[in-house]
C-alpha cells in the first residue's frame, strides 16, 4: 500500500488561498455592513432635517403670505428654467441625431447613383454582346483552355451583376427606414418646440407673479420700521434654523481627513463676480452682514469649497434657495439666492462640486451669491479664508 503524502508547499499555499478566501468573505460582509449602515444614516440625517424643514415651513413661509407666494413663484420659476434647459439639451441631441441621418441618406443616395450607373455600364455591354454570344464562342473556339477562360469571366459577369443589384436594393431598403427615421426625428424636435413654447410661458407667468410679489413686499416695506422688521424676522428665523441644524448634526458627524479650521487662506471662491456687501456692513434696515454677497452671472456654477454634506437644500424666506454644507467640526457654509439646487440633504459633497446655479431668488434685484462660514453659529468674515482677495476667478 502507498502512503499518499503532501509536501510542505502544497500545505503552505492552501492554507494561504484558504485565508486569502475567508478574508474576502469577511472583507465583503464588512462592506456590506458598512453600505447598509451608510443607507440608514442617510435616512436617519434626511428624516431628522424634512422635520426641521416642516417646522420652519410653519414658523416661517406659511403664516407670511407674501413668504409663501414668493417661494411659491420662484420655486416655479426655477423649476421651468430646468425644463428649458432639459427641452434645449434634447433639441440639441435631435437635431444631431437627424444632421447625422440626413447625411447617411446623403451617402445611401450618392451609392445607388454610383451602383445604378455600374449596372448600366454592364447592361450595354451585355446588350452589345447579345444572349447568343457564350454560345457562338463555344462553337467557334478551337482552344478549350481559352473558350473556359472565357466562359469564367462570363460568369465572374453574371455573379457582379446579381451582387450589384443586391447592393442596390439594400440601398434602397435602407433608404426608406432613413426616411421613417427623419419623420420621427421631425416629429420629435416639433414636439419639443411646443414644449418648449409652453414652458416659456409658463416662466413668463411665474417671473411675473414674482415681480407682483415683490412689488407688495415693496409696499409693505416703505418705512425703515417695517424693513427692521422683516429683516430681523428674516435673521430670527436663519438663526432658529441653524440652531435645530446644529442639534441634528450632532449625531450624525461628518468624518473629515483635515480640520476645516487649517484651511484659513487656502480656499476657492464658490462663485465668480463682484463683492458688492461686505462682512459686518449695515444692511438698509440696519441689520448687519453676516456673509459676503457676490454678484454674479444668473445661472454660474456655485461649488462648495470643502468636503462635507448637505444638511439643508430649500427656500428660506430672505435667503431663497439655500444650500448649507457641514464640514464638521462645527463648521458651516452657506449659500443663498440660487436659482436652482442640485444637491439634495444628506448628500455627500467634495470641494468644487457644483451644487447650485446662481439667481436672484429670495427676492434680490439681480443674480447674487450670498455666502457665510460659520462656527458653532457663529458667523466668520469668510474672506480671510480665500485664497485670493477677490472672486474673479
Amino acid at each position: 500500500m502507498f502512503e499518499l503524502r503532501r509536501s510542505a508547499p502544497t500545505i503552505i499555499i492552501a492554507t494561504a488561498l484558504t485565508a486569502g478566501l475567508f478574508g474576502a468573505a469577511l472583507g465583503f460582509a464588512a462592506q456590506s455592513e458598512k453600505r447598509e449602515a451608510t443607507e440608514a444614516e442617510l435616512k436617519a440625517v434626511q428624516s431628522e432635517i424634512a422635520k426641521i424643514k416642516e417646522q420652519v415651513d410653519q414658523d416661517q413661509v406659511e403664516t407670511d403670505r407674501l413668504a409663501r407666494e414668493l417661494r411659491e413663484a420662484e420655486v416655479s420659476v426655477g423649476e421651468s428654467r430646468q425644463q428649458l434647459e432639459r427641452i434645449r439639451k434634447e433639441r440639441l441631441e435631435r437635431t444631431t441625431r437627424r444632421a447625422e441621418l440626413a447625411q447617411e441618406k446623403h451617402t445611401r443616395e450618392a451609392d445607388i447613383s454610383r451602383e445604378r450607373a455600374a449596372l448600366a455600364g454592364q447592361m450595354r455591354a451585355a446588350y452589345l454582346i447579345g444572349r447568343e454570344e457564350p454560345l457562338k464562342l463555344l462553337l467557334n473556339q478551337k482552344d478549350p483552355t481559352r473558350t473556359g477562360r472565357l466562359f469564367a469571366y462570363y460568369s465572374y459577369f453574371s455573379r457582379a451583376r446579381a451582387g450589384q443589384i443586391d447592393r442596390i436594393e439594400d440601398d434602397v431598403t435602407k433608404l426608406e427606414e432613413l426616411d421613417g427615421e427623419l419623420e420621427k426625428e421631425e416629429a420629435q424636435l416639433a414636439d419639443l418646440e411646443t414644449s418648449r413654447r409652453e414652458e416659456l410661458a409658463q416662466l413668463e407667468g411665474a417671473r411675473s407673479k414674482r415681480g407682483q410679489v415683490l412689488a407688495s413686499l415693496k409696499a409693505e416695506s416703505r418705512t425703515r420700521t417695517a424693513v427692521l422688521e422683516r429683516l430681523q424676522r428674516e435673521q430670527a428665523g436663519l438663526e432658529k434654523l441653524l440652531k435645530q441644524l446644529r442639534r441634528a448634526i450632532e449625531k450624525f458627524p461628518v468624518d473629515s481627513n483635515a480640520a476645516f479650521a487649517r484651511l484659513r487662506g487656502k480656499l476657492a471662491w464658490p462663485v465668480v463676480g463682484k463683492i458688492v456687501a461686505q462682512f459686518g456692513e449695515q444692511r438698509a434696515g440696519g441689520v448687519k452682514w453676516d456673509g459676503v454677497l457676490v454678484q454674479t452671472d444668473r445661472g454660474s456654477p456655485v461649488r462648495t469649497v470643502y468636503h462635507g454634506r448637505i444638511v439643508f437644500a430649500d427656500w428660506l424666506p430672505g435667503l431663497g434657495l439655500l444650500a448649507i454644507v457641514d464640514h464638521g467640526q462645527g463648521y458651516l457654509s452657506l449659500y443663498g439666492h440660487n436659482e436652482r439646487l442640485f444637491k439634495a440633504v444628506g448628500e455627500r459633497v467634495t470641494a468644487g462640486d457644483t451644487i447650485a446655479s446662481a439667481g436672484d431668488s429670495g427676492g434680490s434685484s439681480r443674480p447674487e451669491l450670498y455666502f457665510e462660514i460659520r462656527k458653532e453659529g457663529r458667523p466668520m468674515d469668510p474672506r480671510p479664508w480665500f485664497k485670493a482677495a477677490k472672486p474673479t476667478g
